[in-house]
């Protein structure tokens, strides 16, 4: 959707927002309107106008989601309203997603640096991450885990967070990405237990796992056609895989059993393409997972099912 000029307050000199704006409160009420106005795709971490300008105004001020809400009234410096004023424009104008903007995403309860080298983190496998794999791992949790096709290397560095005795190996074939995921590793000071490997899918990972977990590129060409214009700030290279979106997802099948010890579990992410998966192998039990908090299209298979179905994924 086009900014309705003849509407938008953002056709104003920034001089003349700044001293009409002066309160986080009225800070919060001018990006919504904006952010309603120009018809953003909420869809990177906030689901809504109003959810957007809470995340954009706390993060421009450094301040806690649940800060106290007495801060509503408190009056911004000249420098913190110029900061917020900027990035309501680029938001606006670029339609960069927020978490770019902020240089920062949130991710299983954690802070990630994120910028357009990897995609920003929204997977549903953090709600598993945070009940720590229990299903499959109810008495003694994973020992090794592999997060493939990493990015930030936000899903293996949050199992590691919550699975404090885990080792951790992060596989990315893009050494831009793994730039990223390095300097998440640092900032969470992870270095003795994750380390971040250059791989195309497995072949520089030796060695087995007990977990191997993966959101890799799995939008299909008509769904990569039609993404909101937000999406278009992400690297096309970890998200879109060929006609049905599979092309990656198909040689994870083929390669990971060789990958899993015997009580290994593969948990992948397909999305919307778990139709097309499912179409391609009928015969394959998936268990397709439920979230809490919602999202879909993520399934898991064990080793031994792996094993059984060998055939229909070679």
């Amino acid at each position: 959707m086009s900014l309705r000029n003849d509407s938008s307050t953002l056709t104003l000199p920034d001089a003349e927002l700044r001293e009409g704006l002066v309160t986080l409160r009225d800070y919060l009420r001018w990006a919504a309107s904006e952010f309603h106005l120009a018809g953003l795709f909420h869809g990177h971490g906030t689901d809504s106008p109003w959810d957007e300008a809470v995340a954009l105004t706390l993060g421009a001020l450094h301040l806690p989601w649940n800060v106290d809400p007495a801060v509503l009234d408190a009056r911004l410096l000249p420098m913190e309203r110029s900061r917020i004023v900027a990035l309501v424009r680029e938001r606006v104008t670029t339609r960069r997603p927020l978490p770019y903007l902020l240089g920062e995403a949130f991710f299983a309860g954690f802070p990630f640096d994120v910028d357009e080298r990897v995609l920003i983190p929204r997977s549903p496998i953090a709600e598993l991450i945070e009940h720590g794999f229990a299903a499959w791992f109810p008495e003694e949790p994973p020992a090794r885990v592999l997060d493939l096709c990493t990015g930030s290397g936000c899903i293996g560095i949050a199992a590691a967070l919550h699975l404090p005795t885990c080792e951790v190996d992060l596989g990315d074939i893009s050494e831009e990405a793994l730039a990223v995921a390095r300097q998440n590793i640092s900032r969470h000071d992870l270095g003795e237990r994750v380390r971040a490997v250059h791989s195309d899918l497995f072949a520089a990972l030796p060695g087995r796992y007990d977990l191997i977990v993966s959101n890799p590129p799995y939008v299909d060409a008509r769904d990569l056609a039609t993404m909101p214009a937000e999406f278009r700030h992400e690297p096309a290279l970890a998200l879109g895989a060929g006609a049905d979106g599979l092309d990656i997802v198909r040689r994870i099948l083929r390669e990971a059993r060789e990958h899993l010890t015997d009580r290994g579990v593969l948990i992948v992410e397909v999305g919307n393409s778990d139709r097309h998966l499912e179409a391609a192998f009928p015969e394959v039990p998936f268990l397709w997972l439920e979230f809490e908090r919602g999202g879909q299209g993520v399934f898991a298979l064990t080793a031994d099912e792996l094993d059984a179905h060998a055939a229909s994924f070679a």
